[in-house]
């Protein structure tokens, strides 16, 4: 056994919880030492009881390898002055935590325990303080009293924080009673942290409860991958492989929780056997957006009836006037769909013009005085489609104002005040969010969506946009094919259309587009980091942190967004001496770093953030626990420490999470320990984020495995099919006579 305090953590894998940390101990003076092991959740400053054993490595020495710790108290001044002052507690941070100590000595942690009140005789503490201090010293008791239990069936304590502040005084008892229940409650606990604290607390291997939360995580994890269902084979046989038992013990669970409404089984497909097995979330939404479409686009009144009898040559003469460009025949084919069409798609690739004809949709509606919403899927590409348009636009979760719990504002009983609705980047717009957008455009407005279909799905369950093309003739659509000749010129417009058709990308010729060859993982990571700090900025003259985007096509790897997340803050916003900084996991928080939003959280900002919302650290208070971060939508948020959970790095993202999004410099690092990940469409989306340049690196097998692979086959979803039904059922005999013999010869 070892007792220490913890000076250092050098390094911390957030997967695995293996970390490398330096120690102070009494007998050590002024020399650390050095710890490896499971370590994730200690903070700097704490003084902790490790066991575990010593050991010599070849390299580095004698080191101390952890089995497990707790956290004690410390004994010394200058132990109670670092933990104090660490910011664990609320209210006190180096500077007070110092002026406590000399006030106190060795006394102070007895003072707050015991006489909180007497902290006023304190220089600089008032009673606001007091109580803050002593609120904070109680749940940190709280806290630790349920780490003690929680780490003897295995939880981390960043999850002990996290089913602490759900349950407070429940928590042991729901770990011990229903630790199902956390799969579900908490958030960043999914089925297997909540079975392997089942197992340690004795639910059995085979119980019928465990079998039914193994068939919502499978379905949940389906979901995640973009699934709006299952097939019942499926969902069985991916069960059957997570539990660890025989499919025979699974159909009958299945069974009972279809039976208590925990699922739903449909038979979705005309002529399958096999039924389609939904969460309930999913099956409702699903149901309800195929049907809101159609009431939509077959409403009786039309709020904007004024373009039914227009006269066209005259409208698009005046419209050329006000725009200086006269519109291609897709794109005047797209004017008058949105136009007189309560719901319409344009859809089609970089060059082709998508958004000059949605500048001209809104431009003639608005001179019609038509009440227009836009709205996009980011913050970022509501900027653009604000700047595009040069009227305001919002994101879906502000327009909606979606309160706790997801619920919104607006819906079928509140609907939008508007006329027409425009919905940019809508290949990102995912099953649950597109329902809730259609329940809440009133009858009589006309709903435009418009994206690229070829890009990467959303990243939540659906795919929308694709399934509404799909669906025979039901929705009016107009795809642009042309490429304008000003676009020709573009490595990043000829490239990306290069790389949908399956060719490989022109690698030189164009002063926007660049390729640096380098077959090493490794060497690619140091590449791009040389890349983004100093190439650009000194070719360009563009700001690494602002305008530079590194977009990886998977999180893991040494080329992978994670490593090169760590690699790039060292570069661009590395620690220095007396400024602030927080470790969270294997995550370290500098004034500076750039973060994304990694959930949604309705009760932060003015109304919410969300997953994927990007922002920079702006301040941070070791004193009040607590950092400051400016979103892309201008928003300041605070986030206490123990939220941080809900932060990441930004400097690099996957691909995956740069939907909807627009930068003005994308570098793409191409390694084939990406390989399962190299597909056509993901390199043709991470091009088309690029408005002036995209610098690709890597190895040339990566990048030709990247355009020959078309991609992933098609999600479950079953919205075509439920659009098509709708539609044929509301026809009449001739007309759906007419309707069977044009499916048919669709094919």
């Amino acid at each position: 056994m070892l007792e220490a305090v913890l000076e250092r953590i050098t390094f911390a894998n957030e997967e695995t919880g293996y970390t490398i940390a330096r120690v102070a101990t009494e007998r050590s003076g002024p020399d650390l030492l050095t710890v490896v092991g499971p370590l994730l959740g200690a903070q700097v400053g704490e003084s902790l009881r490790l066991t575990g054993r010593w050991t010599s490595h070849p390299r580095y020495g004698r080191q101390f390898e952890v089995r497990s710790y707790s956290t004690v108290l410390p004994a010394t001044i200058q132990g109670i002055q670092r933990y104090l002052g660490s910011g664990l507690i609320k209210g006190i941070g180096p500077v007070m935590a110092e002026r406590m100590v000399a006030h106190f000595g060795v006394d102070i942690l007895r003072v707050i325990e015991e006489e909180p009140q007497r902290l006023v005789e304190v220089p600089g503490v008032g009673p606001k303080r007091t109580k803050l201090v002593a609120a904070a010293w109680e749940e940190q008791k709280a806290i630790k009293e349920v780490m003690v239990f929680l780490q003897g069936v295995r939880v981390s304590t960043s999850l002990a924080v996290r089913i602490y502040k759900k349950y407070r005084d429940d928590a042991i008892s729901v770990v011990r009673r229903e630790p199902y229940r956390l799969a579900a409650d908490v958030w960043g606990i999914g089925f297997k942290t909540a079975d392997t604290i089942a197992q340690a607390v004795g639910i059995p291997h085979d119980s019928p409860e465990r079998i039914k939360a193994g068939l919502a995580y499978t379905l949940s994890e389906a979901a995640d991958d973009g699934h709006c269902y299952l097939p019942a084979t499926n969902l069985v046989t991916g069960a059957a492989k997570i539990l660890g038992l025989g499919r025979e013990l699974i159909g009958p669970c299945l069974e009972e929780l279809a039976a208590a409404g925990g699922v739903v089984c449909e038979s979705v497909h005309p002529g399958e056997q096999v039924p389609a097995v939904y969460l309930v979330p999913f099956h409702r939404a699903e149901r309800s957006l195929a049907s809101g479409l159609l009431e939509l686009l077959h409403a009786r009144e039309d709020r904007m009836t004024v373009f039914q009898q227009v006269d066209w040559g005259r409208a698009l003469a005046w419209l050329g006037s006000r725009t200086g460009t006269e519109l291609a025949p897709e794109q005047e084919q797209a004017v008058r769909l949105a136009l007189t069409q309560r719901v319409a798609v344009l859809t089609g690739g970089p060059g082709c013009g998508k958004s000059f004809t949605v500048r001209s949709i809104v431009e003639l509606a608005r001179a019609r005085k038509a009440r227009i919403v836009l709205v996009a899927p980011t913050g970022r590409a509501a900027k653009r489609l604000a700047e595009l348009t040069g009227h305001e636009a919002a994101t879906v979760h502000r327009l909606l104002q979606l309160q706790p719990g997801g619920e919104a504002k607006f819906d079928r009983g509140n609907p939008l005040d508007a006329d027409l609705v425009v919905v940019d980047e809508a290949s990102m717009v995912d099953l649950i969010l597109a329902n809730k957008l259609v329940k809440a455009v009133p009858p009589g407005a006309h709903l435009l969506l418009v994206g690229d279909v070829d890009q990467l799905p959303s990243v939540g369950a659906g795919e929308v946009l694709r399934d509404l093309l799909a669906a025979s003739d039901v929705i009016p659509r107009v795809r642009l094919t042309k490429i304008f000749r000003q676009a020709q010129q573009s490595g990043i417009v000829v490239n990306a259309h290069r790389v949908n058709g399956g060719s490989p990308p022109r690698l030189q010729g164009f002063p926007d587009f660049f390729w640096f060859t380098c077959d090493d993982s490794e060497q690619t990571a140091a590449l791009t980091v040389d890349i983004v700090a100093r190439r650009i900025p000194r070719r360009f003259g563009l700001d690494p942190r602002r305008d530079v985007q590194v977009l990886a096509p998977m999180h893991r790897g040494p080329a992978g967004a994670g490593n090169l997340n760590a690699l790039l803050q060292e570069e661009l916003t590395p620690s220095r001496e007396g400024q602030p900084e927080r470790r969270y996991g294997g995550r370290v928080f500098r004034v500076g770093d750039k973060v994304t939003q990694l959930r949604n959280n309705y009760d932060k900002g003015a109304a919410g953030v969300f997953n994927g919302t990007v922002g920079v650290i702006t301040a941070m208070s070791l004193e009040d626990s607590m950092l400051t971060v400016l979103t892309d939508e201008d928003e300041s948020v605070d986030y206490g420490f123990d939220e941080l959970d809900e932060l990441a790095h930004a400097y690099a993202v996957t691909i995956h999470r740069s939907q909807g999004s627009e930068y003005p410099a994308v570098v793409i690092p191409l390694t084939t320990s990406s390989w399962m990940m190299l597909q056509r469409n993901l390199l043709y989306t991470a091009i088309t984020r690029a408005k002036k340049l995209v610098i690709l690196a890597g190895s040339r097998r990566a990048l030709a495995a990247a355009v020959r692979t078309a991609g992933a086959g098609r999600r479950h979803t079953a919205l075509t099919h439920r659009l098509d039904r709708l539609a044929t059922a509301g026809l009449s005999g001739q007309q759906r006579g007419d309707w069977d013999v044009k499916r048919k010869h669709r094919g």
